[in-house]
């Protein structure tokens, strides 16, 4: 299949070369013979300029212009094109001659000149031709180059994307594992006491499963959907840490259609209840979060001890290099650390610009 593909590529490629000397040649027959009836003459003569066209044409097209021209090599593309030209000019005027001379038979008698051009005439009219040629040879190289740039362009997009896909799959299944292992933990330590609060834990990590396993792989899920994914993680804190656990929320999101990256926030919330010191009998976390405009406010703060919290781990680390792919030149991430807290600001603007990326 390949090789017939490639037979029949040469095979118009030598069609279409030869339906262009075609119109070369009569462009030849008109321009030498206008206003002459001496027809037959003219189309005679007119073939004996077509081999050495040819010749001065793929030379230059085929050899001289991809190899110096092309490559930058001005001087030695001046140079030998020099000696092209004073070799070319010989060889036309070598040409003319025997066309005139196999062409005498055809000459009528007593009639005007068969040929109404003159020898420099007739020069320039093969330069001319050449010249139009070169001229379209490198407009056509000219847009060979570009298609092939715009492919390659295209193939480079083609593999960061390819490559920012893995990536994110890749941060999504640090997250997994992760969040999971701390999910199961405190349920499994509520099993081996035989809480009454189990079953109801075991039904909150169905629901966070069901978000992991349904909308994890979309590229985009409401903000809502988010919101409520974090706050069913939330309850399965306050359940393992009853009465040292204080936790606040003041969640304001107007419009219900906003979307964002899934599983971009709890790893602020698993962090700040991992990281966090109980101070004065409790761990006090607050949690905003605010939709405005399309533009995304989160904040959460946590009690801390400074000298003792590094907060670092897999989940800030992803999430940072997260918001780097999913939303560049975007958001705006801050902590700080004071003797008995720790605060993250995020800020992602204009949510609906990636919407669709």
């Amino acid at each position: 299949m390949k090789r017939k593909k490639t037979i029949l590529k040469y095979l118009l490629t030598f069609c279409g070369h030869l339906l262009f000397w075609i119109v070369i040649y009569n462009f030849y027959a008109y321009f030498l013979g206008y206003g002459s009836s001496n027809t037959e003459y003219v189309k005679l003569f007119s073939i004996f300029l077509m081999p050495v066209t040819i010749l001065i044409s793929y030379f230059l097209i085929y050899y001289l212009i991809p190899n110096y021209l092309l490559t930058k090599k001005y001087m030695y593309f001046i140079l030998y094109s020099i000696y092209t030209f004073i070799i070319s000019v010989y060889v036309i005027i070598l040409s003319i001659m025997y066309g005139l001379i196999y062409s005498e038979g055809y000459k009528e008698v007593d009639t005007a000149a068969p040929l109404t051009k003159t020898l420099p005439f007739i020069v320039l009219g093969v330069y001319f031709v050449v010249l139009i040629i070169v001229s379209f040879s490198l407009i056509m190289h000219n847009y060979n180059s570009i298609v092939s740039n715009e492919n390659l362009n295209n193939k480079i997009l083609q593999t960061q994307l390819q490559i920012k896909d893995q990536e994110l799959r890749f941060l999504k299944m640090q997250i997994h594992p992760h969040f999971l292992f701390n999910s199961l933990n405190t349920i499994y330590g509520f099993a081996l006491n035989k809480s009454d609060e189990a079953p109801e834990m075991i039904l909150k990590l169905s629901n966070l499963l069901d978000y992991i396993l349904y909308q994890i792989e979309k590229p985009h899920v409401l903000l809502i959907d988010e919101i409520n994914h974090l706050l069913d993680y939330v309850a399965l804190e306050k359940m393992r840490f009853h009465d040292t656990l204080k936790v606040e929320t003041k969640i304001e999101v107007v419009n219900n259609t906003i979307q964002i990256a899934p599983m971009l926030l709890i790893p602020f919330v698993e962090n700040a209840f991992k990281h966090g010191n109980i101070i004065n009998g409790s761990l006090n976390v607050i949690i905003k979060i605010k939709c405005v405009a399309n533009n995304l406010f989160f904040e959460i703060e946590n009690t801390s001890i400074a000298e003792k919290n590094s907060n670092s781990g897999i989940g800030l680390d992803n999430i940072t290099k997260r918001l780097e792919m999913l939303y560049p030149n975007s958001y705006i991430l801050e902590a700080l650390q004071t003797e008995s807290s720790f605060k993250v600001k995020l800020t992602i603007n204009n949510l609906n610009k990636f919407k669709n990326e």
